[in-house]
């Protein structure tokens, strides 16, 4: 029997998209994130107050918490500025001048009518009071003879009964246009047993059994379904809220002219007293509603009391959409944003935006790139560090690369020698596969996933790790770089750290033979990891203490004795400060001929020891430069002078021109155009 196609026979389901994730959407970018949080940490920023910047300015195509706040205090102003409160009154003075104008007209035409009668009805019109609602009263016992007239007075009341309960009960209005007396007598049948169930939950009598009974009875006046007598509460005094902001946001006048009209509604005082007593209830059991509110109203379109209690209610909403964007609150998270209220209010476009933060926010957390510590402050993971110091390489390689020329490529080091050293392959790799290690990985993946290796191990891409080489000698590096003040305040304090983190990347992760010590030098100096540097805050310290900091890079040296000394010196300013004997710190300004001497002296010593100098001078100062240049010249050493934006790069190229020098490659007396050696483009990746 032939097999059915199942491409033709399978049955698929297709629907409107839900608003959840996007199936369709690209995988969460964190390389723009993480570049810049680590900005902001290495500018003194923790990464908490780093990662809610970042969110709250967004990406270059991600819109931010500061953008979706603008649309929501856009919005905001529109309602108020839109809008004006007396639209019932309005409604009402119309209806009751049209039905005074038709019963008039009645007057004049009806030739049967009794000259009397005619004569009091026309005296009792002439001296309606201004106000609608004393006219209104008036009228209550008013014989009318025009038959249009007399139904336009009956809307008047109808009209006040809708509108109050509008205000309590959302779509009331409209359905109750045309009511027959059944109708309001079914509405006043609700308003008795809801008071009554509300009395009962606040002496801490009702049952659910009572408010199965009520929503069985009532449920066609609560289309939002509400699950049981709390989300029944929450959702009527919300309501009734912002009904009570609205009047409280009334002039006196309308104030007084709505509760005397309030009376007349359906014809007679019951439906107030109801819903008087549905106030007072709500305002008991839910306090904490905001119902001494107001708003001033500018605009020119009235509203209605219905609809003003739903603009009230919509700037609720956005006030409390307006808090959540801001995260300004203990524990706020980008989880509490309140997407349906977002989507009602700025609509699909602001939700799309809101969530994918949310999913950023969400793989920031999850990503193993930060984590809270023991003390519940985030902080930057090892894994975050490394994933920064490959971004900041890439960018220097990139600069290097288009000055030299050079196309970036991924290997260890130059073919020759293996370091003993694996890592997992990465497209463009050329060395050899380490297959111990590759086969290992490939059985180890099977056995967790459960799956038999007796019919042969399948490697897969994830599997396969290539063995590195290197053409090379061990070097000890040392990095000093200035941490004075005036690094900071000049803006140098983010480049600094930028270039640590490279260099320290680059070294990590492609000449893992070499050692590398990064010593911060300003008053004292300080060895310090990668963590730390990056972490530094800048503090007002006087002084510039290179002799210090070169006793450090010597005592690092002298560890290493096999290795080729390597000096990186990265400063702003001439030494003002030194070691005295004693371990006190001696500081001068200008620098002191003793200060100078004891720099000389210790740098003479890395010197001796065969290192390799490299000053990177930042800033125009003619006698720092002056200064730096004789220092640079008496140990056969080199001087750099780049931009803010090129420190890396020339930090960085000086370090390979080094390894390359200590092999015959190059001379140590280079600049940036030309300490670039030998495969220079092959450690990024």
């Amino acid at each position: 029997m032939a097999r059915a196609n199942r491409r033709l026979t399978r049955a698929s389901r297709y629907g409107r998209y839900d608003g959840g994730p996007d199936p369709l959407a690209a995988p969460v970018d964190l390389s723009e994130a993480l570049d810049a949080i680590g900005q902001d940490v290495m500018a003194g920023s923790s990464p908490e107050s780093a990662l809610r910047e970042f969110l709250r300015r967004g990406g270059r195509d991600q819109n931010g918490l500061d953008e979706l706040a603008r649309r929501v205090a856009d919005r905001r102003r529109e309602l108020t500025q839109k809008h004006t409160l007396d639209g019932t009154l309005q409604q009402i003075t119309q209806l009751l001048d049209r039905a005074v104008r038709e019963e008039r007209k009645q007057l004049v035409r009806d030739a049967e009518l009794d000259d009397e009668i005619r004569a009091v009805s026309e005296m009792q019109l002439d001296n309606l009071p201004a106000s609608a609602a004393a006219a209104v009263s008036e009228l209550g016992g008013y014989t009318w003879q025009s038959s249009a007239a007399r139904a336009d007075f009956e809307q008047i009341k109808d009209l006040l009964g809708r509108e109050l309960l509008d205000q309590r009960f959302a779509g009331m209005k409209s359905a109750l246009e045309g009511a027959t007396d059944e109708d309001r007598a079914a509405i006043t049948e609700m308003l008795s047993d809801l008071n009554g169930l509300l009395a009962a939950h606040a002496r801490g009598e009702d049952t659910p059994e009572m408010f199965d009974e009520f929503m069985q009875k009532h449920a066609e006046y609560f289309p939002e379904g509400p699950a049981d007598i709390d989300e029944l509460l929450d959702a009527l005094a919300a309501r009734a809220a912002a009904a009570q902001r609205m009047r409280n946001s009334m002039t006196d006048q309308q104030r007084a002219e709505l509760d005397a009209l309030a009376q007349q509604a359906f014809g007679s005082p019951d439906l107030m007293d109801a819903l008087a007593q549905l106030d007072g209830t709500l305002q008991s059991l839910r306090p904490g509603e905001d119902w001494g509110g107001s708003e001033r109203m500018d605009g020119q379109e009235g509203l209605g009391l219905g609809d003003g209690t739903g603009v009230f209610q919509d700037i609720a909403d956005l006030d409390q959409l307006a808090e959540q964007l801001a995260q300004s609150y203990n524990g706020s998270q980008l989880d509490d944003l309140d997407l349906d209220a977002l989507s009602r209010q700025l609509g699909e476009e602001s939700t799309v935006d809101a969530r994918a933060l949310q999913q950023l926010e969400k793989a920031l957390r999850d990503s193993g790139t930060m984590r809270r510590g023991s003390d519940g402050a985030l902080t930057l993971t090892p894994r975050a560090m490394r994933q920064l110091g490959a971004s900041l390489l890439r960018d220097v390689a990139r600069k290097m690369s288009g000055r030299q020329g050079a196309r970036d490529v991924r290997q260890a080091g130059a073919a020759g020698e293996r370091s003993g050293a694996t890592r997992e392959w990465a497209f463009g790799d050329t060395e050899a596969w380490d297959v111990t290690r590759t086969i290992t990985n490939a059985i180890t993946r099977m056995a967790g996933a459960g799956v038999s290796t007796g019919s042969g191990i399948r490697i897969e891409i994830g599997d396969v790790e290539v063995q590195e080489t290197e053409a090379r000698t061990q070097a000890a590096v040392a990095l000093l770089v200035d941490t004075s003040f005036s690094m900071a305040m000049d803006g140098r304090w983010v480049p600094m750290k930028r270039t640590a983190l490279a260099l320290h990347t680059l070294i990590t992760s492609r000449f893992r033979g070499d050692a590398l010590q990064m010593i911060a030098f300003g008053r004292t100096a300080q060895v310090m990891d990668i963590e730390e540097l990056t972490g530094l805050d800048a503090r007002y310290d006087k002084g510039t203490n290179l002799h210090h900091a070169l006793l450090l890079a010597n005592r690092h040296f002298r560890k290493h004795p096999n290795a080729q000394p390597v000096l990186l010196i990265v400063t702003d300013g001439e030494p003002t400060s030194h070691l005295e004997s004693s371990g006190e710190v001696y500081f001068d300004y200008p620098p002191h001929p003793l200060t100078v001497a004891y720099a000389v002296r210790e740098l003479d010593n890395s010197m001796r020891l065969g290192a390799q100098t490299t000053f990177f001078r930042l800033g125009d100062d003619p006698g720092l430069a002056r200064f730096i240049d004789s220092m640079a010249r008496r140990v056969g050493g080199s001087v750099v002078a780049p931009e803010l934006d090129d420190l890396g790069a020339a930090v960085v190229g000086s370090y390979l021109g080094s390894r390359d020098g200590a092999r015959g490659g190059a001379s140590p007396d280079v600049g940036l155009g030309g300490m670039f050696g030998r495969g220079w483009g092959s450690w990024t990746g």
